[in-house]
């Protein structure tokens, strides 16, 4: 297990002006934790802050938006990089969930103050307070079209929303216990959800109905992700053909990150399981990096990298810390990844 980075702070506040100072943390498994710090000691002649870190730590590449640290005595490095806006007025309290729609012009996020909101991601302008849940918002996110939003709550309802005038167009009814994750079908004509009752469940937006129970775990299934299956993986058939309601679920397979420390593969149509994974602990969040390859993350720190065609052995098991991994986002070449630290 690799030794973590830390700085303590918001550090692009904290060395904002000359004499800043930002506290600093290296903890390995099983040692003592190294605390430091780095101080601004002014700028240079290109504008960029001279920094400077205490005995133990080393400041390498600085520029106006990042600052490279590292840590000698357990061989560890972090490239730390400044947010370049913070929305600080949107929510009280910590923030549970948020998406950015398709267009990029509009945010959605849910927070331990019981709100959920929409925002402008230009300037973080509230624009509309989404209100009809009952209890706390556990999720939301955008259709594709960007003008639609889907939310699941501790209420057990799932709920669409319209992004203009902020009314709730459908609320759909089954679970028995919180909606804990949705995902959105292709264009969104059909939607998933996930729930503490330990089901996953199928949605027809148009006839505002359920179209079954996919999968019944026993187990509270913590967070789901819907893609397109590798042409090689078998996904079963299904005991009767589809009706005509049933939109995009074809060659889509099914992830389910359950409590029971188990990450389960579904075929969407057959509703037959694909693979069934054992992790270190229970699995918070799953994500597709391509048809071949997935992401889940454990409550004990682990992100695990698995090759859907053969998940006997992960490809890659990554722990940066035993802070829970609540949450995997697909970037570029790799993904990123948010930690309960």
């Amino acid at each position: 297990m690799a030794a973590t980075l830390r700085i303590q702070s918001d550090w692009s506040r904290a060395l904002s002006r000359d004499e800043g100072e930002a506290w600093l943390s290296c903890r390995s498994p099983g040692k003592p934790t190294l605390y430091g710090s780095i101080t601004r000691r002014g700028l240079s002649s290109d504008g960029v802050p001279d920094i400077a870190a205490s005995e133990g730590f080393v400041v390498g590449k600085v520029t106006k938006k990042s600052i490279l640290i590292s840590c000698p005595h357990e061989n560890v490095s972090t490239k730390f990089l400044a947010p370049y806006t913070s929305f600080c007025r949107i929510h009280q309290k910590s923030i549970t969930c948020l998406d950015i729609s398709s267009g990029g012009g509009l945010g959605v996020s849910t927070s331990t103050d019981g709100t959920m909101k929409i925002w402008q991601a230009a300037n973080g302008e509230i624009r509309r307070l989404l209100e009809g849940h009952v209890y706390d918002v556990n999720c939301c996110r955008f259709f594709p079209s960007g003008l639609v939003v889907l939310s699941g709550g501790m209420d057990a309802q799932l709920k669409i929303w319209s992004a203009e005038d902020a009314s709730c167009v459908v609320t759909f009814k089954g679970h028995k216990g919180g909606v804990l994750d949705t995902a959105i079908v292709d264009r969104g004509r059909n939607v998933l959800s996930c729930s503490r009752d330990g089901t996953a469940r199928l949605w027809d937006c148009g006839k505002s109905a359920c179209l079954g129970v996919i999968a019944d775990c026993g187990s509270p299934v913590n967070g789901i992700a819907v893609g397109t299956a590798d042409n090689s993986l078998n996904l079963g058939t299904p005991d009767k053909p589809p009706s005509e309601v049933h939109v995009g679920t074809e060659g889509k397979i099914l992830l389910l990150a359950r409590e029971d420390k188990k990450l389960q593969g579904m075929g969407l149509q057959s509703r037959q399981p694909v693979f069934l994974f054992v992790g270190s602990d229970a699995f918070n969040c799953c994500a597709f990096l391509s048809s071949t390859y997935i992401l889940a993350g454990t409550q004990d720190g682990n992100i695990y990298q698995l090759d859907v065609r053969n998940t006997n052995a992960p490809i890659q098991v990554i722990h940066r810390s035993g802070a829970p991994v609540l949450s995997l986002l697909p970037y570029r070449d790799g993904f990123i990844a948010s930690q309960g630290n």
